[in-house]
């Protein structure tokens, strides 16, 4: 199991336990995550960090004075 964590702006847009899609976003140094539709976005991973599932599972979401954090749970 891998863990990923995504910043998200509002409350409500998913629920723990809910399974979510996620898109790859490339530059030519790194990568990264946005779980759909433009819900969350993660920080940046380098190439050989790269996801092997685009599916997830949503374990917890915590809120603190700079947003809403998303951790996501892949089966890798």
């Amino acid at each position: 199991m891998r863990e990923i964590v995504f910043k998200m702006e509002r409350p409500g847009l998913v629920e723990e336990g809910q399974t979510v899609e996620v898109s790859e976003s490339v530059s030519p140094v790194n990568v990264n995550y946005m779980i759909e539709p433009a819900v969350a976005m993660s920080g940046l991973f380098k190439f050989n960090e790269r996801l092997k599932s685009r599916q997830g599972v949503v374990k917890k979401i915590v809120e603190n004075d700079r947003g809403f954090y998303v951790t996501v749970e892949f089966d890798e």
